[in-house]
């Protein structure tokens, strides 16, 4: 293939350019390679995946300091990635993780980027997670879970957002690490929902995305967060989810079949799980949605299980319930995207087959794309059928031993850590 001309185009043309000559290129060859070339080439390398994560929780270099207010992410990120595929951590690298988190673990509440730092809902979300996906009596117990809550309180904002520390920035991401975070710990109420539906609403933009705060532009970061906050807190309804789904259906580019986070951006691999999260979740609302179209006043006093089922409006709305009630919705048959196209650029574009996945061709491998690279994976693999099932092979990119372990799409933890981390705090 030739390489692309870029005279007389912007910076932003040149790169969509580039990226669409490399894609373009790894699929050419794809096509052209002999079947059984082209099923080594579509074979998850979970092996050396594995390899990668697990020595990157025992050492990570000095290139790594730049990153030192978010090591509880950085545990996220590799061990949810290491239950995706399948394994765990041995007892001792498990027994050092709780121990770091609980060094992380504020005083007053919460848990900062490290030991000794500042409690911020950014990385209390990712520590809870990490230990969530650890999964162990031993972890789940570290967390003190009334002084978080008295932290969430603390960051809880009169417009109906939250800050994500102290004297720190309002958004939607602040908004769903508090809610989510609440919710799997079985500590959500009504003083923590108080006013987030209308901060929430009041970020959905003219496209149907859902922006950082109001008046920015819709991305697919904040629209999962702002998604998924108003099913946890049951208000979705309060969106208007046909613009919602007529946006993020765009997102998935052409040539590549990959998400792309906002509207004329570049391809990305993290956005699998952003912008196909925002699909699972949708596909979960899809007589919701049907709703909206011939009652368009149905955003109005209504929560989603009343839009579906004519329930009481009265009944008052168990929060901590939400993560099993949801799941319990059957999604439609049909994924709202091209899900074995987007399993392909995960495994042709976004692999690094010595262990870790990528943003795109030429970017390096990191965890933070990894982590989310696998997660929409996940995802793909299972947009037909639901997470207590196998999906069928036909729905499985490349080799059926690709298929990892599924997600909880309300969180991104592994689903069967989920349920088990609300039956563990729900009768606490």
């Amino acid at each position: 293939m030739e390489a692309p001309v870029l005279e007389k185009l912007t910076e932003t043309q040149q790169n969509q350019r580039m990226v669409e000559y490399e894609v373009a290129r790894i699929y050419d060859f794809f096509l052209r390679a002999p079947r059984s070339a082209q099923e080594f080439m579509l074979e998850l390398q979970r092996e050396n995946h594995i390899e990668y994560l697990t020595n990157g929780l025992n050492h990570l270099g000095p290139s790594f300091r730049v990153l030192d207010a978010n090591r509880p992410w950085i545990c996220y990120w590799i061990l949810h990635s290491i239950a995706l595929l399948g394994d765990s951590v041995d007892a001792e690298l498990e027994a050092r993780a709780i121990d770091f988190l609980n060094r992380c673990q504020d005083s007053s509440g919460g848990y900062g980027g490290g030991p000794g730092q500042l409690p911020h809902l950014a990385t209390t979300y990712a520590a809870v997670n990490s230990l969530v996906t650890l999964g162990s009596h031993e972890a789940l117990s570290s967390i003190n879970r009334h002084k978080l809550y008295t932290f969430l309180l603390q960051m809880k904002h009169p417009s109906g957002g939250f800050r994500m520390h102290d004297q720190g920035e309002i958004d939607v991401r602040a908004c769903y690490t508090a809610i989510s975070v609440a919710s799997i710990l079985n500590i959500l109420d009504d003083e923590l929902v108080q006013n987030v539906g209308n901060y929430i609403q009041s970020c959905q933009t003219f496209e149907g995305g859902i922006a950082g705060e109001p008046g920015s532009e819709a991305h697919g970061g904040y629209t999962f967060c702002g998604l998924a906050t108003l099913i946890l807190i049951n208000e979705v309804h309060r969106l208007d989810l046909r613009s919602l789904l007529d946006w993020v259906v765009f997102r998935q580019a052409g040539l590549e079949c990959g998400f792309q986070g906002r509207t004329n951006k570049l391809v990305d691999g993290c956005y699998s799980f952003w912008q196909g999260g925002v699909c699972s979740l949708l596909k979960r609302l899809s007589l919701d949605i049907d709703e909206q179209s011939v009652q368009p006043d149905a955003r109005e006093g209504s929560s989603f299980d009343n839009l579906s089922t004519g329930a009481d409006t009265s009944r008052k709305v168990n929060y901590n319930d939400v993560g099993y009630e949801f799941i319990e919705k059957h999604p439609s048959s049909q994924p709202l995207f091209n899900s074995l196209a987007l399993q392909q650029y995960i495994l042709l574009c976004a692999q690094v087959p010595e262990g870790g996945l990528r943003d795109k061709p030429g970017k390096p491998k990191d965890y933070y794309h990894t982590c989310y690279c696998l997660s929409g994976l996940s995802l793909c693999q299972y947009s037909s059928s639901n997470e207590d099932s196998p999906p069928l092979p036909q729905a499985v990119a490349g080799p059926y031993s690709n298929l990892l372990e599924p997600v909880h799409p309300l969180y991104n933890v592994v689903f069967e850590r989920a349920i088990e981390a609300l039956d563990f705090f729900r009768g606490k």
